[in-house]
C-alpha cells in the first residue's frame, strides 16, 4: 500500500509546485487581430486562394480541347492584368483540381473573375475563394521596414 501512496504523495507536491511557482508570459502572435487594432500582422499583405475543384461537368468536358484553351488563355489574360500571381494544376486525380492566388480588392472580385473562367462557366471545374495572408516576398518584394 506504501508503494503506491508515496509516489502519489510526490506527484501531489510536483503538481503544487508547479501550479504555485510557474507564471507562464504570454506568447505574442503573427495572425492578425480580428479585432481591428494593429498587430504584427501590419507586414502582410492580402491575397485570395481560389481552390479550383471538379464541377459536376467535368468528366464530360475532359476531352474538349477549346474549354481548356479557353482556360488557359483565361488565365493569361488574368496574370495581364495583374489579378492573377500564381496558378497551375495538381497532378494527382484527386478532386482538387488547380489553384489561383490572386490580388485583388475582396472576395467579390475574386468570384466575378473566376466565375468568367470558361472552364468554371461550363460546370467543369467550381470553386472556393480562402482569405490568405502572406508576406510580399511572393512577388519579390520585400516589405518595407
Amino acid at each position: 500500500m506504501a508503494s503506491r501512496i508515496i509516489p502519489a504523495i510526490l506527484l501531489l507536491g510536483f503538481v503544487l509546485i508547479v501550479v504555485f511557482l510557474f507564471h507562464p508570459t504570454p506568447i505574442k502572435s503573427i495572425t492578425p487581430n480580428l479585432a481591428g487594432t494593429k498587430t504584427v500582422t501590419q507586414d502582410l499583405k492580402q491575397y485570395w486562394m481560389v481552390l479550383l475543384k471538379k464541377g459536376p461537368k467535368y468528366q464530360e468536358s475532359m476531352n474538349n480541347d477549346s474549354l481548356q484553351q479557353a482556360h488557359v488563355h483565361n488565365i493569361q489574360q488574368l496574370v495581364n492584368t495583374g489579378k492573377l500571381v500564381v496558378a497551375g494544376p495538381f497532378t494527382d486525380d484527386g478532386d482538387l483540381r488547380g489553384i489561383f492566388i490572386m490580388d485583388c480588392q475582396d472576395s467579390a472580385e475574386v468570384n466575378k473573375l473566376v466565375n468568367k473562367d470558361p472552364a468554371v462557366a461550363a460546370g467543369k471545374l467550381i470553386f472556393e475563394i480562402k482569405p490568405w495572408l502572406t508576406n510580399q516576398i511572393i512577388r519579390g518584394k520585400q516589405p518595407a521596414n
